[in-house]
């Protein structure tokens, strides 16, 4: 009979989707956790209700601190989870930066390849543990979440700490697996949230439209095939991640012409998200001026610039969606006009 592993205490940096599905799991697994937000947000959270596979749980009074010297001081902690947005990263951190002797090692789940190291530069590279969960979890209001496709989580495992979280999380049902190359799972994971997520909000259509049209297609394949491409550059597989069958994705997008692609695709993508809009129209209509688009799009753009791939597709997908979230370019300038988008994407010089 397998022993249940030791309890972790846990600071969980960030109360959203993410963190609340992680930390709220942790919790009713018997770790104790620790949530860090925002003062207005913290003190929404009187329980935390999750819908999860099994049925609705409920964390009444759940731990919340509105300041990183509250959150530190019901330490010390075992580990801490990163779960913000990648434009909050640096500004999460720099708080921080003033308890290095008491920092626990970070669980970096963030979307994108360069929070890592972002994370690195402030509490140092020994700290910091790559991952990414591939669950899908939708926020139905502050601490109140509901697990709409559970697929997982992957954690390195180059960290001494690796095989514990692995436990730990499995025995909280996270399906969480190990992976001998992070920046090869960090990467796969960005693929797959490159897919329909740009070309969605720019032309503000579902992802299903954006895969019904063969002029949208044409944009969205070949952003995914300059990431592959660079991806080959940087000698980095494509790996398949718990519930997520990258491989696969990657073999269509490169082997296939687009007239074949493209229907086999349209089925997966309605099948994995419905009629859901993507994470970058959603933060383009939500008026907050910010977009993670620049650390995945962007992303693929300065890697490619590092050795020497040509990612015109991704460079104007970044740089027309940062136009129009901070209000230099009309949300409406490609709305029914696809073939216009077609021709400026042909056009763009990075």
């Amino acid at each position: 009979m397998t022993e249940s592993p030791p309890p972790l205490n846990i600071l969980c940096i960030g109360a959203g989707a993410i963190g609340t599905y992680l930390g709220g799991s942790l919790m009713l697994a018997g770790n104790q956790v620790v949530f860090l937000e925002k003062a207005s947000t913290a003190a929404q959270i009187q329980q935390m209700r999750l819908q999860l596979s099994d049925g609705e749980q409920i964390l009444s009074k759940p731990e919340c601190a509105a300041s990183v010297p509250k959150a530190m001081s019901k330490g010390p902690y075992d580990l801490a989870i990163f779960a913000l947005k990648s434009f909050d990263t640096l500004s999460a951190l720099e708080p921080f930066s003033s308890y290095q002797d008491v920092l626990p090692p970070f669980l970096s789940l963030q979307n994108g390849v360069e929070n890592e190291a972002r994370i690195a530069s402030i509490i140092g590279e020994d700290r910091v543990i790559p991952a990414t969960v591939t669950s899908a979890i939708g926020k139905r209001g502050s601490g109140d979440i509901t697990l709409e496709k559970f697929r997982g989580v992957g954690i390195s495992a180059l960290h001494p700490l690796s095989k514990r979280l692995e436990s730990v999380f499995n025995q909280a049902n996270l399906n969480a697996q190990l992976f001998s190359n992070p920046a090869a799972m960090k990467w796969s994971k960005m693929l797959t949230n490159l897919v329909a997520n740009a070309t969605s909000a720019v032309l503000g259509i579902p992802p299903g439209e954006v895969y019904a049209q063969s002029a949208a297609f044409q944009v969205e394949a070949a952003q995914l095939r300059e990431t592959l491409h660079v991806m080959g550059a940087l000698t980095l597989p494509v790996v398949d991640l718990p519930g997520t069958p990258v491989r696969l994705l990657a073999a269509v997008i490169r082997a296939l012409p687009l007239t074949i692609s493209r229907p086999l695709l349209k089925q997966a993508v309605i099948g994995g998200r419905g009629d859901k809009m993507p994470s970058f129209y959603i933060d383009l209509y939500s008026g907050r001026k910010l977009s993670e688009v620049d650390y995945l799009n962007g992303a693929v753009v300065r890697a490619g610039k590092e050795v020497g791939i040509p990612t015109p597709a991704n460079a104007f997908l970044t740089t027309t969606l940062l136009r129009m979230v901070r209000g230099e370019l009309p949300k409406e300038t490609y709305q029914n006009k696809i073939d216009k988008f077609l021709q400026d994407c042909e056009n763009f010089s990075e």
